[in-house]
């Protein structure tokens, strides 16, 4: 009887549940599909590297997966509190009718266990083929042979997926016994005519307060700017901290303010029905201010998982193919250490690998070039840094200014140049030219070059030939990475004060096929193992910056997705529950002479204030968050951050936006049924 009671209820409310519904139905999918790539068929198509690459990103995912599942359980638990309370009415007559407590906590037992059934089912539907689109995504980022495709469920991740789900709502059926236990009759018959406690706040404290947060934010803007000093690790928890406490403080002080400055303009606040809008925003901030503080650090943390992760991908990806234009580089120090004696500190690359068994002229097409760089103790980042030498290093202090510079003869670099393919370049006798491809770097060496600060090297003084530093480089990375490359004139070498620092062999394989080429970086892996030698080649550079790039892609769509829907939830659910509680306040206003039109503009002002609002503070967080980010991630070079923006406002619109427009049609449809 109370299961029958339960699936009717059930029917009769199918549209109040439908913005529930679908979150768990996503919740579900979007679970599934991330946990699902490991059973992806073109996992088995990829090499054994990029094998090794997906596992480190499935094991780092399957962490991500406990700390979503956290998040999707709370969202579910608040989710369902909502939607309790706006069936108060609905219990009170059970209860004046003679139904207990326990009886009214098995119908929403049935109720939680028949939803939750159908979107555990629907989401796994859905999941299992948008996996397929993710193989799709997959394949393609891993340049995995896609002929060999076939449909896959993953047995393992419906299980995990049904686990969780399962733990999360028994969370909820344990929450429901709870809070009907609570709730005495009265309360439960007067819930539709009952407002939540929203006491007026002092408007000289909120002034106050207000001021107070809008200063703790620019005060942590400025800082991760770093306008105001030095960031270390220890700043960053306390500008965290500070600000979470001025979002609050935004939020608290905000809704002590939003309708004093509405009423100051007159002629606004009573045109049309801005007064009601106000109002209710007034009241539903108020109620709602530690709400709205999550909701805006999720959707800052949204767009700055999105926009980071998408430009790091960007910035790994897009030099590559430049950058590599050989099938491998070996690189050699030429220093005498206590790894390395001075006997083997004298070979070059070429008389290593032919005392390994590794012939370079076997292997290596014709043209294959070695060259050497130097360095000398008394030459380091510091001493190149001219007459703004204590401007820059105050500047940048967290830098290391004591390592050596490395300097290679013209005629050295322009071998290498012509062997990659890129530009050469001539000086005088007494010039000299700078290689920074890194743009952080570059900021700092182009300060010095632009004060024109001289080189001394071997009694003589070199000037820089250009005002800023040029492009080019002697070893092969995934991208631009040369931190700085002195090019002098070979004159400047003569003398002992400039000792061999370092030897760079860049050549091309003989082999033509990929299982050749294969076969051929084995051998030479194994020729260099346990030896000074260090070898890059171009696939295994590929390999590890698609590696990268995926961790970074999925990891940022995975928690991006999910804090973008528990927001948009969250922000639906209280509309929906709101409007349900003042159907009553918009029944009066039609009575009052309010057409329809007018009704429905005042709603779709007051539901889009209440979105816009955490989301514009959340946006205005990024701005700063994100260039903070971008100077910490030192190992990443910047690129154009325009794709990852449009990227994530095209996201966030998608979502955000549908949740609007679907809180709208509900709350539109509740406000009207008479």
């Amino acid at each position: 009887m109370l299961f029958k009671l339960s699936l009717r209820n059930l029917r009769k409310s199918v549209q109040d549940y439908t913005i529930y519904f679908l979150t768990l139905v996503l919740g579900v999918a979007i679970f599934y599909v991330f946990n699902a790539l490991d059973s992806q068929g073109v996992m088995q198509a990829v090499s054994a590297s990029t094998r090794e690459i997906i596992k480190l990103m499935l094991t780092m995912l399957a962490g991500v997966s406990v700390f979503v599942s956290v998040i999707l359980g709370f969202l579910i638990i608040y989710a369902n509190n909502f939607l309790i309370r706006k069936r108060k009415k609905e219990f009170g007559v059970y209860m004046t009718l003679g139904m207990s407590r326990g009886s009214i906590s098995r119908i929403l037992l049935g109720e939680t266990a028949a939803i939750g059934l159908v979107s555990l089912a629907v989401g796994l539907l859905i999941g299992v083929f948008a996996s397929q689109l993710m193989s799709i995504l997959v394949a393609k980022m891993f340049e995995a042979d896609m002929t060999s495709y076939t449909f896959v469920f993953s047995p393992r991740a419906a299980g995990k997926t049904v686990i969780y789900f399962g733990i999360m709502y028994l969370l909820v059926i344990f929450f429901n016994a709870a809070a009907i236990s609570r709730y005495k009759l009265l309360d439960l018959l007067t819930a539709g005519r009952k407002n939540e406690q929203a006491p007026m706040k002092n408007p000289l404290l909120s002034g106050i307060l207000f001021v107070l947060s809008l200063g703790i934010l620019i005060y942590c803007y400025l800082s991760v700017l770093g306008l105001l000093g030095t960031v270390n690790r220890t700043r960053v928890l306390i500008l965290i901290g500070l600000g979470c406490l001025g979002t609050f403080l935004f939020f608290w002080s905000l809704s002590g303010l939003m309708l004093r400055i509405a009423q100051a303009g007159k002629s606004f606040y009573l045109r049309e029905l801005n007064l009601f809008v106000f109002r209710q925003m007034n009241s539903r901030i108020n109620t709602m201010v530690c709400s709205m503080t999550v909701i805006c650090l999720m959707l800052f943390l949204t767009i700055g998982v999105l926009s980071c992760g998408v430009s790091i991908n960007q910035s790994l990806t897009a030099e590559l193919e430049s950058m590599t234009p050989r099938d491998v580089c070996i690189s050699k120090s030429l220093e005498t250490t206590k790894n390395q004696s001075e006997e083997d500190a004298g070979k070059n690359i070429v008389t290593y690998l032919l005392q390994q068994g590794f012939d370079p002229d076997l292997a290596f097409q014709d043209g294959y070039t070695e060259v050497i760089t130097y360095a000398t103790p008394n030459l380091t980042w510091e001493d190149t840094l001219g007459p703004v030498k204590e401007q820059v290093m105050e500047q940048f202090s967290m830098l290391n200014w004591s390592q050596r510079e490395e300097l290679i003869p013209l005629s050295q670099y322009n071998k290498m140049a012509s062997c990659y393919g890129i530009p050469t370049y001539e000086l005088g006798e007494n010039e000299y030219v700078l290689l920074c491809t890194f743009d952080s770097m570059k900021v700092i060496r182009d300060i010095s070059l632009q004060a024109k600060a001289s080189l001394q090297v071997n009694g003589r003084s070199y000037i820089p030939k250009y005002a800023e530093c040029q492009e080019g480089y002697v070893n092969m990375s995934s991208s631009r990475s040369t931190l700085g490359l002195y090019i002098l004139p070979d004159s400047a070498f003569e003398g002992g004060e400039l000792l061999p620092y370092c030897g760079y062999l860049a050549a091309d394989y003989k082999a033509k096929a990929m299982e050749e080429m294969l076969d051929m970086e084995e051998q030479l892996a194994k020729a260099s193992d346990h030896t000074p030698l260090y070898v890059v080649t171009k696939q295994t550079l590929r390999e590890s910056s698609v590696g990268i790039s995926a961790i970074m892609t999925f990891i940022a769509l995975y928690l991006g997705i999910i804090f973008l829907i528990s927001s948009a939830a969250i922000l639906a659910l209280k509309e929906l529950s709101d409007s349900s509680d003042n159907r009553d306040r918009y029944r009066i206003l039609r009575e009052m002479g309010a057409d329809q039109a007018m009704i429905r503009k005042a709603l779709f002002r007051q539901i889009g204030i209440f979105f816009l609002l955490p989301l514009s503070l959340a946006f205005i967080h990024s701005l700063f968050g994100v260039q903070f980010v971008n100077r910490m991630l030192v190992i990443i070079n910047q690129v154009s951050q325009l794709g990852s923006i449009l990227f994530t406002a095209g996201f966030i619109l998608l979502i955000y936006g549908a949740y609007f427009l679907a809180t709208y049609q509900g709350s539109r449809r509740i406000i009207e049924e008479e």
